[in-house]
């Protein structure tokens, strides 16, 4: 790891806010992407859409963002073996402002040829975000030795650098496509992708020196001084453990919380009065609702967790709490549905999603950036990216779990999937409560709540 911090601001390295730059402009890419994918698949051909059924939608939603989330598992494992994280960004942030601009061609050509570009259009976005989403995040870590206690707060300014992208997406891509066509907020994609990639080629070597240049596995095997395969200690082991238990976690999160993109957006799409005065509010608006939530509360609650000091909450339960917020958003949504009272006819107040998203996005704060931190704690170095990937692993399980309930809106209807999302997140946040003792004790002090075990105790596999 690169010590060198090559000077500070607000009293982290500079080269966060390099990467907060990066993953700002990329995340700007992929959610104005996401917030009009479906209104784009569900418009009618007259209108530049492709005229798809609410059903044919969801499901394809469900199948891209699990794979978006999937393949950083591979990518993970190329950048810690073979590319290393640097190069991993530069080739798959390229790759993806390809993806984007082939989604943003004009509809010059006819029939299967529009579908063929648009699949391959997604196959570009989903093959580049392997390769650039874990090693982003890993690198974030990478700036901090071990045990320093700026790394939480490193990853909640991160995140707001994720949030920050989002919310200018849903505003710019929801204008664009409203006033120009589906198309040109699939160009506004791209040139957020191209954006990212020039600060990235422009002020790595400045500010982040060595740091991602060469693989994790390579400077492991470095590091290893005995000359024997690295095998997996005992705290190793239990770390990893952790690791998977809390994936198990996430799946259940985000599997209601992305409902956001699909069923939620479809929902204030259709079934929403968006009214206010002669003015409509565009539906893509409220994907920036999350984002703008996080930018305001993020800091809040980072001070919060700060001035409770040793009472602060471990990981475990910050997850349980997430899924209790999770919960009481999909009460906003159970709201919406009663005031329907079954007539799909009836527009609902849109004050209902306005609560949804303000309650999901408490949750996120307890959970995503918690979580991103906590794999940069546990996964050991030689592992570091591949880990990574697996979380969002995760995130690719829970993605197609949520495109599939949400495809099933014709069949239940709103009120069974809000009400059944929202009992599911309390019996998750109930169990991980109960669990959360034994959580920490496998954890070995990397949080500091327990006093790490000797060495000398741990087994090899």
């Amino acid at each position: 790891m690169n010590n060198q911090e090559r000077g500070t601001l607000l009293g982290h390295p500079k080269g966060l806010f390099l990467l907060f730059g990066t993953e700002l402009w990329e995340r700007f890419s992929y959610y104005a992407m996401r917030a009009i994918l479906v209104l784009y698949l569900t418009d009618k051909t007259i209108n530049g859409g492709l005229g798809w059924s609410t059903e044919e939608a969801l499901n394809l939603y469900g199948i891209y963002t699990g794979l978006v989330y999937l393949t950083p598992l591979i990518g993970g494992y190329i950048a810690d073996n073979f590319l290393g994280q640097r190069k991993s960004i530069i080739i798959g942030g390229a790759l993806m402002a390809i993806g984007q601009f082939i989604l943003a061609m004009p509809h010059s050509m006819t029939g299967n040829h529009i579908l063929s570009a648009f699949y391959v259009g997604l196959a570009f976005l989903i093959i580049g975000n392997g390769l650039f989403k874990p090693n982003i995040s890993t690198m974030v870590g990478d700036l901090y030795q071990e045990g320093d206690n700026r790394r939480d707060g490193a990853f909640t300014i991160f995140y707001m650098g994720i949030n920050v992208g989002s919310l200018l997406a849903g505003l710019i891509a929801g204008t664009a496509s409203t006033t120009y066509g589906w198309k040109a907020g699939f160009l506004c994609a791209g040139v957020g992708m191209l954006l990212s990639l020039v600060m990235q080629l422009f002020f790595a070597n400045r500010y982040l020196g060595n740091i991602g240049i060469e693989p994790a596995a390579k400077r492991a095997a470095a590091m290893n001084t005995t000359g024997q395969k690295p095998v997996l200690t005992k705290v190793e082991r239990d770390r990893l453990k952790v690791i998977l238990i809390m994936c198990i976690f996430v799946i259940v999160f985000w599997a209601g919380f992305e409902q956001a993109g699909g069923l939620m957006n479809i929902y204030s799409q259709e079934y929403t009065n968006r009214m206010i005065g002669s003015f409509e509010v565009p539906a893509a608006w409220f994907q920036s609702l999350n984002p703008l939530f996080v930018i305001l509360f993020a800091p809040i609650l980072a001070t919060l967790w700060v001035k409770m000091g040793k009472k602060e909450p471990n990981s475990p339960v910050k997850f349980a709490i997430a899924m209790f917020f999770l919960a009481l958003g999909f009460v906003c949504m159970v709201g919406a549905a009663l005031e329907q009272n079954g007539d799909m006819t009836v527009k609902t107040s849109m004050m209902w999603l306005v609560g949804a998203y303000f309650f999901h996005t408490l949750g996120e704060l307890c959970l995503s950036p918690i979580g991103l931190s906590l794999v940069t704690k546990l996964a050991p170095l030689r592992l570091a990216s591949l880990m990574m990937g697996a979380w969002f692993g995760a995130n690719a399980i829970a993605n197609y779990i949520a495109g599939l309930i949400g495809a099933s809106l014709g069949e239940t209807g709103p009120l069974a999937i809000f009400g059944g999302i929202a009992v599911t997140a309390v019996v998750a946040g109930v169990i991980l409560l109960l669990c959360s003792n034994k959580l920490i004790d496998w954890m070995h002090g990397a949080e500091g709540h327990a006093k790490i075990k000797e060495d000398k105790e741990q087994v090899a596999i």
